[in-house]
């Protein structure tokens, strides 16, 4: 049995203003890494959101991917760029999904069945089509059913990478819903005491509905830091934090290009929230990514762990990672009134960005969901998304060598 693919992706209400917080939240400081300095921001150019996406669904398109379904994909990965969050956007393209085309472990089109269902419930095959339309078939699904018996659920095996996690918390609330989702992933994190990837970065994902012009959406990894994060470092030139990464051997690591290269090595390990050992919570991580593993695995009786790490350890060529997913919407309305649920919520933020600020601080502090929000209207107003150079290429790259791109595109903004 087949369903077809939720129509329209989540929607945004915004007016533009010129601040980008996820600077302030969560870069840190550039630096030297063997001896090159990265470009100055200021002098990247920038590149209008409808531009960018239509580049990606062109691209989407000349690998076979249905026109509905490169919409999907490409509005998912856009959405990553909208909300500051580069490591899951343009950065993506190329290296995660085109590249793996190539590669064959993953297809660009395939059908997405139904294995199990009931009112409230289904398990779905994706086999191993494009994540980016998986995830939002599948939360859509679980929506629907929320809307006609209160909760809705569904797992998924056999998908692939799904982007962020957030725009399927976000479909969920911009439908009156309460959303909560997770994948897994290649195996990244060591748990508390080890050094072995044994999970992958398994974001823990929670949308609400607010009175604010944003939804509440907690969109993290259950590590301290995650790969597309350590991507957009080695892009940028520079170190990773201390006490993101630690090696086979238990020392922390800082060399971002060499902890790329470990981890696919599996010399190399992720720590979950709260770091290595116990002494700053770090079971707490390891706890919620162990979660999210099992509920992305046991329901679908699906892989996990060096089934999942997309490497032939014995040949060093790639091989499919076959991921788990699962959604959940809970229709409010069914509970209590919506409007009254977005005041509540609305409220208690309002209350919680009013309290005490930390002297020493930015004075200033963010609800989840705020600071993507606060990006969002900074890049609008700026006219777009700035592009760095490895990007640049990647674009070209695609450009000359994917059918039709070249006549579409025979210049690109930054060329």
């Amino acid at each position: 049995m087949k369903q077809s693919d939720p129509l329209s992706p989540p929607s945004s209400k915004n007016t533009p203003t010129p601040r980008d917080p996820i600077q302030t939240m969560s870069s840190l400081p550039l630096a030297k890494t063997n001896g090159s300095k990265p470009a100055a921001a200021e002098e990247l150019p920038i590149v209008d959101f409808d531009y960018m996406k239509d580049f990606m669904k062109e691209v989407f398109l000349s690998y076979g991917v249905t026109p509905e379904r490169a919409e999907i994909c490409s509005d998912v990965l856009i959405e990553a760029d909208k909300r500051g969050i580069d490591s899951h956007g343009l950065g993506r393209l190329k290296p995660i999904y085109c590249d793996r085309m190539d590669d064959g472990i993953l297809w660009p089109e395939k059908p997405i069945d139904i294995i199990t269902e009931s009112e409230t419930t289904a398990l779905v095959d994706g086999n191993l089509g494009l994540g980016l339309y998986i995830g939002p078939h599948c939360m859509q699904m679980a929506i629907d059913k929320a809307k006609k018996f209160g909760v809705g659920f569904v797992a998924c095996r056999n998908s692939t990478h799904y982007g962020i996690a957030g725009y399927y918390a976000t479909m969920a609330t911009d439908q009156g819903c309460i959303g909560f989702t997770g994948t897994n992933a290649r195996p990244s994190i060591a748990p508390t005491f080890g050094v072995e990837p044994m999970m992958g970065t398994n974001p823990l994902v929670f949308g609400l509905p607010s009175t604010d012009d944003f939804p509440f959406v907690i969109d993290c990894a259950t590590s301290v830091n995650q790969r597309g994060k350590i991507e957009k470092y080695a892009r940028e030139g520079v170190d990773t934090p201390a006490g993101a990464v630690i090696d086979d051997q238990g020392i922390e690591r800082t060399d971002t290009e060499g902890i790329l290269r470990d981890m696919v090595l599996g010399k190399c390990a992720l720590t979950p929230v709260g770091g290595a050992g116990d002494k700053m919570g770090g079971y707490k991580g390891f706890g919620w990514a162990a979660t999210v593993e099992l509920l992305c695995t046991a329901l679908q009786s699906g892989p996990w762990g060096e089934d999942i790490c997309g490497v032939d350890r014995a040949t060093g060529k790639p091989k499919p990672m076959p991921l788990g997913h699962f959604f959940l919407a809970i229709d409010i309305e069914k509970i209590c009134p919506l409007d009254t649920f977005k005041k509540n919520t609305g409220e208690f933020l309002k209350a919680v960005r009013e309290s005490k600020k930390a002297p020493n601080g930015p004075g200033r502090i963010w609800t989840a969901g705020e600071p993507e929000n606060d990006a969002r209207l900074a890049r609008t107003a700026q006219g777009g998304m700035k592009v760095v150079v490895p990007l640049q290429k990647n674009m070209i790259d695609l450009r000359n060598n994917r059918p039709g791109l070249k006549e579409k595109y025979p210049k690109l903004p930054f060329e």
